[in-house]
């Protein structure tokens, strides 16, 4: 029978889009589903101020009146003409091991991208930085991340039938934390706040944290800008991480450093992960799913997920890591957390990857965004 692409238009098709997955990986021991709630509000216009720059179609495949497979196509305004590209991109691609799926739902994201007179597809990429990017090329047998894609090895078998070739690669670590904290580590941190007047501030209030989170993305956003299909951070969309982050993180993991002027040259925010709280659940919150990710969140948890390490670029060499790494080491023993994984890196931003040499660690996982003319 013939491939059938159809758009998804209706609330109740973007809730199949959103659950096909789950049902793809349901015998997947190390797929992490994400939370239905925030893939449907990520794909809702008026919900999600990323469509002050982007526009989507999302698409589900057919066969045999049974769902094989979607995938959505983007266009980030912002990312085309901060990179100069003129591209589309696509991401939440997936799809059973039949080619005339995978080849089906790629040629109706080409044709709306030609529409569109776009010359290029890339991906998977999302809507910024933030957003799930990278298929998974090694590190099938890992345990997924809350905030990473997980595909199955057929994927990029895939990819490459349909043309497609490597654009960036980012690796992931994983992190055994030690017993203790080094002391050369905590007399070097000492010795970088007394001698450029660097200040360690930790929150015991979310309030206090509010204030200063508007120049922490300030500062993420600038930290990160030369990194590979990053896009600039409007104010709402700054505004609806903070108002959503902020009440369910952990305290004890957010950190930011000070100049003698009180303004923020480094921020780090690491959060306990929800990645099995949410295979238990299916990635649904109800009707036990919240007290599950509640638990990870604020109850004891080994394992931790690094969201952000960000120094302001013209001081990333004068030792403001060793600040963030010797206090976020202490509140790690503290806790008792033995895992810490580091989430995507680009392959060939040494400057991240040399935080981890001192530390027992692997590289375990790699993803690859893909890229080919149209």
């Amino acid at each position: 029978m013939n491939i059938q692409i159809k758009e998804v238009i209706t609330k109740k098709d973007l809730k199949k889009w959103v659950d096909f997955p789950n049902k793809l990986y349901k015998n997947a021991e190390n797929f992490v589903p994400f939370l239905t709630m925030d893939e449907i509000e990520t794909f809702t216009k008026e919900k999600n101020p990323a469509y002050e720059f982007c526009d989507t179609k999302l698409f589900l495949a057919y066969k045999d009146n049974k769902i094989v497979g979607r995938i959505a196509g983007l266009i980030n305004h912002a990312a085309n003409k901060k990179w100069r590209t003129n591209a589309i991109r696509f991401t939440r691609f997936d799809f059973i091991d039949d080619l005339k799926v995978s080849s089906a739902l790629f040629n109706a994201v080409v044709a709306w991208g030609k529409e569109n007179g776009l010359t290029k597809i890339m991906g998977p990429m999302g809507f910024t930085d933030f957003d799930h990017e990278g298929m998974l090329v090694e590190g099938y047998d890992e345990f997924n991340m809350s905030i990473t894609f997980y595909n199955y090895p057929y994927y990029l078998e895939h990819l490459t039938k349909l043309g497609f070739e490597k654009d960036a690669d980012w690796v992931e670590y994983q992190l055994t934390v030690p017993e203790k904290i080094d002391p050369k580590l905590e007399k070097i941190s000492n010795y970088i706040q007394k001698r450029n007047g660097y200040k360690l501030v930790t929150y015991k209030s979310r309030k206090v944290l509010k204030t200063d989170a508007f120049e922490a993305f300030k500062l993420i956003d600038e930290a990160y800008a030369h990194l590979h299909g990053t896009v600039p951070l409007t104010e709402k969309f700054t505004a609806k991480c903070i108002n959503d982050y902020i009440p369910i993180l952990h305290l004890d993991y957010v950190c930011s450093i000070k100049d003698k002027d009180d303004k923020i040259v480094g921020f780090a925010l690491l959060v306990p992960s929800i990645a099995k709280a949410s295979k238990k659940s299916n990635g649904r919150l109800f009707p036990l799913g919240w007290i599950r990710m509640l638990k990870a969140l604020k109850g004891y948890n080994d394992t931790l997920e690094m969201y952000f390490i960000a120094v302001k670029p013209e001081l990333q060499k004068q030792g403001i890591p060793a600040i963030i790494m010797a206090h976020m080491l202490k509140m790690l023993i503290k806790n008792k957390v033995k895992i810490c994984e580091t989430g995507p890196e680009l392959e060939l931003n040494e400057n991240v990857q040399s935080l981890w040499k001192d530390f027992d660690v692997r590289q375990h996982k790699r993803r690859r965004c893909f890229k080919k003319e149209i």
